[in-house]
């Protein structure tokens, strides 16, 4: 499957190099401003497939992505230190406004993958400027804090993350909603898991796990300037959902009708994600509280639409 990525940045070039060697994408195109960037890292990322699999790594212009089945979108500017990703809004919407219909008018038939911040947000517009089938623009959202809940919640009780089924939804950033009451580690609740492993569940360590996923990527941005290892994993493995029609149910942003949206914004729920991109949403099971705390989410990007377009 040939997948074509718009920015070589931190994440476009890292999501490409996960591509490659996961085996997600047959053929990867990277597209940037930079095009010595991006000839750069398509070269260095090619002369890994000795040691993965045979991709076919390269970086052109808008008309190589003809007959890409995949267009990840990484282009925009990146977070500073101490800003929020809605911040970002500003300084990165007219990128897709010139970005968006030259994707589309070369790859009509694509699936977009919206990874720029704030996703939520960005994704909401792609959808209005695509134009595109529903369902065949989904933001990355919250795949990469769910990960991150996984992984902490694992390292909690002792298993693996693949054995903690456990949502982020909402915003992917401050308002995001960890969702503790249906949680489940090996088809067990997770408190009633916690016990029998002797790891109880606490206040605190619920509260500490909620700052370590909510606060993460302020951590990494001060420490080493963005993220991308953790988002570039994500969108490979959505790529390989969409390449293999695994009807996969991953926390992605799209447009919601629930929580008080009034149907015109993209945020977080777990949704069906296959061929033609996304089939279907599943309802969570949520408290009253995480209901509250989600429609609370969905308030304020109503309201920083409602500011910025």
């Amino acid at each position: 499957m040939k997948v074509g990525i718009i920015g070589s940045g931190f994440v476009g070039s890292t999501a490409a190099y996960a591509m490659v060697t996961s085996g997600a994408a047959s053929e990867v195109v990277l597209i940037d401003l930079n095009e010595h960037l991006a000839k750069a890292h398509a070269e260095d990322i090619l002369h890994a497939t000795p040691f993965t699999a045979p991709v076919r790594v390269s970086a052109g212009q808008y008309p190589r992505l003809d007959g890409a089945r995949v267009v990840v979108l990484c282009c925009g500017v990146g977070q500073r230190p101490g800003e929020t990703r809605l911040q970002l809004l500003e300084r990165n919407a007219a990128v897709f406004q010139q970005v968006v219909p030259q994707v589309v008018s070369y790859a009509p038939d694509v699936v977009l993958i919206v990874a720029s911040n704030p996703v939520d947000i960005i994704t909401t517009m792609v959808v209005k400027l695509a134009n595109l089938p529903p369902g065949r623009v989904v933001g990355s959202g919250t795949i990469l804090d769910t990960a991150r809940f996984r992984t902490l919640v694992g390292e909690h009780v002792g298993v693996a993350p693949h054995s903690v089924h456990a949502y982020v939804l909402g915003e992917h950033g401050d308002s995001e909603v960890l969702v503790w009451s249906s949680a489940l580690v090996g088809g067990v609740p997770l408190s009633a898991f916690a016990a029998q492993r002797g790891y109880p569940l606490t206040d605190a360590i619920k509260a500490r796990i909620d700052d370590d996923v909510r606060r993460a990527a302020y951590r990494i941005i001060a420490g080493k300037g963005a993220t991308y290892y953790g988002i570039g994993a994500g969108l490979a493995r959505m790529v390989r959902a969409i390449r293999d029609n695994e009807r996969a149910v991953l926390t992605l942003s799209a447009p919601v009708a629930e929580f008080g949206t009034g149907g015109d914004v993209c945020f977080s729920l777990p949704r069906v994600l296959g061929a033609n991109g996304v089939e279907a949403m599943v309802q969570p099971s949520l408290s009253a509280e995480e209901t509250t705390a989600l429609e609370n989410s969905a308030r304020i990007l109503r309201e920083a639409l409602g500011a910025t377009l």
